[in-house]
């Protein structure tokens, strides 16, 4: 499958369930894909339980899979979705319809097009599908049209999608505009009129125009839509009311901006209908705005000792370790906190959890080979083994001395040998 060769045609969604592959620089061997909407609590013991052992496809009758008119079809398949000129075509068909005649369909393409605009980039979901609802699309096919004088009431926002377009100003500045860049109105129901001339500096220049009174209706709605939360007068999270569906029973609010603190903190809050996967979301973003794993690792100790919120924080752990054990593997000071973890599991005796512990942890484990050099035979070795024949399970490294050659080696507590 080729990849399309201008990589802004690949843009990302709002859709909460991305699949990501995340691997540190210090961590070889296989990567972990991590599914941000997939993993529950059950989930979780029925994957890694699938993965202690390798599937067995010996002695099973080989038989043809696809046939040779399958295989065509498919090539035409991936032919038609690495074409990014025929994903513009279908956006093409949706913005020419009229407003009143666009389906949800029609809208939810225009979406996934518009969001990758820079003019629509600092605007919420909601905000750009009221947009797309009302956009109307323009084309003017000469260049050196004029399609704004300067002194003229404005009347609606302008998006470019294809073309640029060229302000000149009274003072004789110009500026350049192109795609996704916007001019006209600002919201608000003022009046307001244009200062410079606006004309096209190439054929088939292509817009989409809303109306000022959409304009300020729809993003003075965003205002009253939202629930901010302060502490200590100063906002720290802002939440969008969405409606997920036009029955009315699902909605409710989103976290759309929050402190990196009130971020963390929300893992263990309960969370609406409508954002049901915030904790597998924050998991896989927050290396964006945290320098360290261990401050959400830290928080998360602390708070297990509070009794109301223990089973909040196992399962966010469990959903951790299941989804991102790279996390762990990789960063001593992560896999000193899962056994500090496992310890206060042990403690307060919640032998479920523990379990389901155990597992994913011996499912995502990847095998490693680690030298450990002596400079004699009588050399200490600085880690110390448990189990063997005798105790009736395998051999595992029980401890591993600070700061020692077989701790810069690797060789972790835990390890199986």
């Amino acid at each position: 499958l080729q990849l399309p060769a201008d990589l802004t045609k690949m843009h990302l969604t709002d859709n909460p369930h991305p699949q990501v592959t995340h691997v540190p620089s210090s961590q070889s061997g296989c990567s972990i894909a991590s599914d941000s909407g997939s993993s529950s609590l059950s989930d979780i013991y029925q994957a890694t339980e699938s993965e202690m052992g390798d599937v067995d496809l010996t002695g099973l009758p080989e038989a043809p899979v696809d046939s040779e008119d399958e295989e065509e079809e498919e090539d035409e398949d991936i032919d038609r979705t690495s074409d990014p000129l025929l994903g513009r075509d279908v956006v093409r068909e949706c913005l020419e319809k009229e407003p009143a005649d666009k389906t949800d369909d029609d809208i939810e393409q225009l979406l996934e097009f518009m969001h990758q605009l820079p003019a629509f980039a600092n605007m919420t979901m909601s905000v750009r599908r009221e947009l797309c609802s009302v956009m109307i699309f323009e084309v003017v096919e000469q260049a050196g049209a004029i399609i704004l004088e300067d002194g003229q009431e404005l009347d609606s926002w302008y998006v470019i999608l294809n073309g640029t377009v060229e302000i000149s100003y009274p003072d004789g500045k110009s500026e350049s505009l192109c795609m996704g860049n916007s001019f006209g109105i600002t919201p608000s129901l003022e009046k307001q009129y244009m200062n410079g001339v606006v004309r096209t500096k190439v054929d088939d220049c292509q817009f989409v125009c809303i109306a000022q009174q959409d304009y300020w209706r729809i993003l003075n709605h965003v205002e009253k839509n939202t629930h901010k939360v302060e502490e200590e007068g100063e906002i720290v999270m802002v939440k969008e009311h969405r409606e997920l569906d036009r029955s009315g029973t699902r909605k409710g609010h989103i976290v759309i901006k929050a402190t990196p603190e009130r971020l963390i903190m929300h893992l263990i809050e309960e969370h609406s209908i409508v954002d049901p996967t915030y904790i597998e979301d924050f998991l896989l973003t927050y290396r964006t705005f945290l320098t360290s794993p261990l401050e959400v690792g830290n928080k998360l100790l602390e708070w297990f000792t509070v009794d109301s919120l223990r089973d909040k924080v196992t399962r966010v752990v469990l959903l951790w370790v299941n989804n991102h054990f790279n996390d762990f593997e990789g960063d001593p000071a992560m896999t000193r906190f899962l056994e500090e973890f496992e310890k206060n599991l042990e403690d307060t005796k919640m032998k479920g959890h523990l379990r389901l512990l155990n597992i994913a942890c011996a499912a995502k484990a990847k095998w490693r080979q680690i030298t450990l050099q002596k400079p004699s035979r009588d050399s200490p070795l600085f880690f110390s083994l448990l189990g063997g024949s005798d105790k009736g399970f395998g051999i595992f490294v029980e401890t591993v001395e600070v700061g020692s050659k077989a701790a810069e080696a690797g060789l972790k507590r835990g390890d199986q040998v």
